[in-house]
């Protein structure tokens, strides 16, 4: 699959972002199902079986929707951690080929051996990068775009402001960019593009939707919180991230008192775990305000999307 061959496939220029324990099959499957590209990491099958069943259930239930509405769905992607820290690395990769994953986004690590693998069947892959210095060695590596994840995107984000980086990134040439963070509209969509990215990255939003993972204190907490209430700190994952801070605080959790260790002895001894009950948000909580179903909400970014961009030609 090519770039351009990507871009006619979706209704609207989203790839819905790959989030730990959020992202699971319904949610991946309505997205694509509705026009945008939905995404999910393997690390949401607690073992590798399960993410082979999530492959299998993907790519059956898109290929039902193909035949029964003679449609041709968004296609999906994968999120693989490339790292010393993911024991999965291989095996799930090994998966990725066997199902022809479309898009495989490579977080903390660009291997060309990860590359080559996914271009071996005709797949793309787009790199996470916060910093222009990650973004070349994942050019070096062979990936088709890079995902520019700036300040305020949820999840493990950087500090960079979108401009700076964008432009930063753009004068690399890359295949293709990818802009994160904060994107929560059709008029963000809009605005991602004009920065000369090919396709507006979205999380948070998706969060909020009846399809997500999350459960319902999760959903209500993004409605009622504001970017005052979005923390970043490396002490959950040992990473930088945005969290929401009234999670935080409902576990009893003193940022500057607390080491990612301790933390993690803190809510082990409540049977609590980081991620599961402390949770991620970007700074787009404020523009939040309901939950829709993925089908709504898709049309909403579609309609306002499509206002957007007939005003700016007026």
């Amino acid at each position: 699959m090519t770039i351009h061959e990507l871009k006619s496939r979706l209704k609207i220029p989203v790839i819905v972002s790959p989030m730990f324990l959020v992202s699971g099959t319904e949610l991946v499957i309505e997205c694509c199902k509705n026009g945008v590209l939905g995404t999910f990491p393997s690390l949401n099958g607690r073992t590798a079986e399960d993410f082979e069943t999530m492959l299998m259930e993907i790519t059956h239930q898109l290929d039902l929707y193909e035949k029964e509405t003679n449609t041709t769905p968004a296609p999906f992607g994968v999120n693989l951690i490339v790292n010393k820290t993911n024991n999965r690395l291989q095996t799930d990769l090994a998966l990725c080929v066997k199902y022809k994953v479309p898009l495989v986004i490579t977080s903390l690590g660009a291997v060309k051996d990860v590359v080559d693998a996914v271009h071996s069947y005709g797949g793309l892959v787009f790199h996470d990068v916060i910093k222009k210095r990650h973004a070349q060695k994942a050019l070096e590596a062979g990936v088709d775009g890079l995902i520019a994840v700036c300040a305020g995107a949820g999840g493990h984000a950087g500090t960079a402001n979108p401009f700076a980086l964008s432009a930063e990134l753009l004068s690399l040439s890359p295949p293709s960019m990818v802009l994160a963070g904060s994107i929560n509209s059709g008029r963000d969509i809009v605005a991602a593009q004009i920065l000369g990215a090919d396709f507006a990255y979205m999380g948070t939003r998706f969060i909020a939707t009846h399809e997500s993972l999350a459960n319902q204190d999760y959903k209500n907490c993004l409605i009622n919180s504001t970017l005052d209430d979005i923390v970043y700190t490396d002490t959950v994952s040992g990473v930088y991230a945005n969290f929401i801070e009234k999670s935080i605080k409902a576990h009893q959790v003193d940022l500057s008192l607390h080491s990612k260790e301790k933390l993690e002895q803190k809510l082990k001894s409540n049977e609590e775990k980081a991620w599961k009950d402390i949770w991620s948000a970007g700074h787009g909580v404020s523009n939040i305000k309901s939950i829709l179903s993925v089908k709504n909400l898709i049309n909403d970014l579609n309609n306002e999307y499509l206002q957007t961009l007939r005003k700016s030609v007026k």
